[in-house]
């Protein structure tokens, strides 16, 4: 499909986990392996009935959020209170940031085992972006993004990326927050409104609406168009080759960014 010749949008900012890559599900595996163990211990300190760490958890609690935010929210929601501690603290130990560096050691474990994939729509439609030409960004909240995209072998593609390594050295906000997404512009030389953004979190979607972009684009993977829409997307697909190419992308553009 060839690109339309005036396309309006100057650059499109992708999430990575569950848009580009079916890391997401190396994220959730990652996550019940990390919270349940620490789950089943407090129930056998406290004596207490084991309750699992569930899909439901992840989307309500942890999807898209930068990870030790993640951990704080959810075990929130179970009523439980960790020490913050440090970003050094070792995967042993019993604090917010201990639990998160436990993740990440499973996570990286988990997808040295078993890789990962890329959607081939996903594919399919940032090399129809680069030959358009389009500005690609890419912005997520894993410390892990750059390892993942040259895995893929996809990490050229990008004009930029603002990952949870680059959010960390500059001090930029979490999603909902729309921190990571705004820098992703400001990188390839645009504004906010000149862009779409393309999520599958509901985190995510949230900082697209409240950054004012173009345009944010859901994608319900997850069984989750509802809580996109409700959440702040303007339009949802449950795969990007709904979206028709280039030219579709633009077409939505030009229909939300008006509206």
């Amino acid at each position: 499909m060839e690109a339309p010749e005036d396309i309006l949008f100057k650059a499109i900012v992708f999430d990575l986990d569950g848009v580009i890559t079916k890391t997401a599900v190396t994220h959730t595996e990652a996550w019940k392996k990390t919270f349940d163990g620490f789950l089943k211990l407090m129930a056998q300190r406290n004596n207490m009935p084991f309750r699992e760490f569930t899909q439901n958890d992840y989307l309500d609690y942890v999807d898209g959020k930068p990870r030790y935010e993640g951990v704080k929210s959810f075990l929130e929601s179970r009523d439980i209170h960790l020490q913050y501690g440090s970003k050094d603290d070792g995967p042993g130990e019993e604090t917010i940031c201990g639990l998160g560096n436990r993740k990440n050691v499973i996570f990286n474990e988990v997808l040295e085992q078993k890789g990962t994939e890329v959607y081939p729509s996903s594919k399919k439609l940032l090399l129809e972006l680069v030959k358009a030409p389009v500005k690609i960004g890419v912005a997520s909240s894993s410390k892990n993004c750059k390892r993942i995209l040259e895995v893929v072998d996809l990490l050229p593609i990008f004009d930029a990326r603002v990952d949870g390594i680059v959010s960390e050295e500059l001090g930029l906000k979490g999603k909902p927050n729309p921190d990571i997404f705004i820098k992703a512009c400001r990188l390839m030389g645009c504004e906010p409104g000149d862009c779409i953004v393309v999520e599958d979190a509901v985190s995510g979607v949230q900082a697209g609406a409240s950054g004012n972009f173009g345009l944010t684009l859901g994608v319900a993977r997850k069984d989750n168009a509802r809580d996109l829409q409700e959440n702040g997307a303007d339009f949802v697909v449950s795969d990007l080759e709904e979206v028709g190419g280039v030219e579709g992308l633009n077409n939505l553009f030009m229909k939300f960014r008006s509206a």
